[in-house]
């Protein structure tokens, strides 16, 4: 199953530009000057589209925040280390993005970020050695 997540931008070329230096892929046949399409995962994409774009779907004006509004979801996706995770968290603080919490559970490691359209991720590692939880 593949799995996208769409979400409205102020600006494609700045949007785009940010997550290039996240070091995504950007999948060039399905981006245009009005949505750009990154696979962060095999099946699994970003879909940054221009507010217009997001809008002629229908039935979604209601919908289209702006950076100052809430994320009313967190992407969170794990990494093959702990280092990852700070390598991209890194990444998306020297590219505009907002860092946010660190959170170091016996568990899992993990770490906060939002894009500058206020979209919120949360990259974690899971340690290999934990104790299991009850």
């Amino acid at each position: 199953m593949s799995l996208f997540i769409t979400c409205p931008v102020e600006s494609v070329e700045r949007a785009t530009a940010f997550y290039d230096a996240l070091g995504w892929t950007r999948n060039a046949a399905m981006s245009t000057d009005q949505v750009s399409c990154f696979e962060i995962a095999p099946e699994q994409y970003v879909m940054l589209g221009s507010r217009e774009m997001y809008a002629s779907v229908g039935g979604t004006e209601e919908l289209i925040g702006g950076p100052d509004t809430p994320s009313k979801v967190t992407v969170s996706f794990d990494l093959g280390s702990r280092e990852a995770v700070d390598e991209l968290v890194e990444r998306a603080g020297a590219a505009g993005g907002r860092v946010g919490d660190t959170d170091d559970y016996p568990f899992m490691y993990q770490r906060q970020f939002d894009d500058p359209d206020g979209y919120h991720y949360s990259p974690f590692w899971m340690k290999p050695d934990a104790e299991p939880t009850a």
